[in-house]
């Protein structure tokens, strides 16, 4: 077993996680209080995957232009740029619910921006994590440890915003999510300048995207993870925007049994991620993406019909713990696979396909839990995920297990 954090060695990846981890911190603060807040307003679920939908579908549209952005540009102050415009959206949220004039369409076209921001911030980010370490060695787990970060914000943020909600209002939780941004730019500052990349003249950018996405085609180990994170993305993770819904029907409850709920399944990925970060490689991952993704699955099926509050804790967690496993786990063979020189291109494939995909799933399964319930919805989710998850067992030995050495040709 390796060290979980031995990435962190390198003091400028160090100082990244520290104002990531603040700014994630708050992100997840942020959202889990515009999905109360709007469920709270309009009591429709529909409108919630309206509010997911705005947020994620630039990613899908716009993920694959930024990644051939990502390697064009100078990737450190692109990353700042986007995170001021990250925090322009969060004082722009807290400031109209001080003012107890926010609407539904203003979180809408709120979460529409961030999601713009977040189209461009996540290839960026990927594509400048090789220039954050002294070794690429530490690559592997450095994807980890960002991941690892997450899925602490993701079960801290909404514990915290469920408390602030009930005590205070969601106007306080936008509130902490625009002081956040203090840390994380200030973070980005402190880390060293470097000469960009000498880098070939570019090519036009059709040519670009179109290169990228014949090296991703053409590579069967690349192509079908990919496809198996935008299954998962669609089915499976629908369930974070349907969960205020969900807690309403099952088990009539308020924002803390809400908050909980979202935080059993970021104990879940917090656990998912320290496991991959003690890894030493992304050697062998192909079975545990299987597994991970058919526990998931089966998880999501038995929690949409569960009504004991600690078992459905335990079922969060056990789903947060297959689909982050099942993503990072993706991640951590693309970045152990990709060129440098396409890696910007590729990497924003995957954000489109996890990350891009979710908004359709949200935005299908918003309007049939309007129509059928929150629970069948789940329910449908968890029974296609569980499938994928078979399938892809039966298909490993012929089309990820060749992705788990990185020494694979594409």
């Amino acid at each position: 077993m390796q060290h979980p954090f031995r990435a962190l060695r390198h003091r400028d990846f160090a100082l990244f996680v520290v104002g990531q981890g603040t700014g994630i911190l708050g992100y997840w603060i942020q959202q889990l209080a515009v999905h109360w807040l709007m469920y709270r307003l309009t009591g429709s679920a529909l409108l919630l995957g309206v509010t997911v939908f705005a947020a994620q579908i630039p990613v899908l549209l716009l993920a694959p232009i930024a990644g051939a952005l990502a390697d064009r540009v100078d990737r450190q102050r692109a990353f700042f740029a986007v995170q001021a415009l990250q925090l322009l959206q969060a004082v722009v949220m807290a400031a109209l619910a001080f003012l107890d004039v926010i609407q539904p369409w203003h979180m809408i076209a709120l979460s529409l921006f961030l999601g713009v921001t977040i189209a461009i911030e996540l290839p960026v980010r990927h594509a400048w994590l090789p220039d954050l370490l002294g070794s690429r060695d530490d690559l592997p787990n450095a994807v980890a440890v960002i991941s690892l970060v997450g899925s602490a914000g993701r079960l801290i943020g909404p514990s915290i915003a469920g408390i602030l909600i009930g005590v205070f209002s969601e106007a306080s939780c936008f509130l902490i999510n625009a002081l956040s941004f203090s840390i994380v730019l200030a973070s980005l500052l402190a880390i060293q300048r470097k000469a960009p990349a000498h880098r070939a003249a570019p090519l036009p950018m059709w040519s670009e995207l179109r290169e990228g996405a014949l090296y991703a085609w053409r590579s069967r180990p690349i192509r079908g993870l990919l496809l198996v994170l935008a299954v998962v993305s669609f089915m499976a993770t629908p369930y974070q925007p349907l969960m205020p819904a969900f807690v309403r029907e099952a088990y009539a409850g308020g924002p803390e049994a809400l908050g909980f709920l979202v935080a059993a399944a970021g104990l879940g990925a917090l656990a998912g991620t320290f496991y991959l970060s003690t890894r030493a490689s992304a050697r062998g991952l192909g079975p545990l993406i299987a597994a991970a993704t058919i526990c998931a699955g089966l998880a999501l099926l038995a929690f949409a019909f569960t009504r004991w509050f600690p078992l459905s804790l335990l079922l969060m967690a056990i789903t947060g713990f297959g689909i982050l496993a099942t993503t990072v786990s993706v991640s951590m063979i693309l970045q152990s696979l990709v060129e440098d020189r396409v890696r910007g291109r590729v990497m924003s494939l995957y954000t489109a396909a996890f990350l891009g995909i979710a908004p359709l799933g949200g935005f299908v399964a918003g309007a049939a839990a309007d129509t059928i319930g929150a629970a069948k919805t789940l329910a449908a989710g968890g029974i296609c995920c569980a499938l994928t998850g078979i399938g892809l067992a039966r298909a490993n030995r012929r089309v990820v297990a060749p992705a788990a050495a990185p020494s694979a040709k594409l």
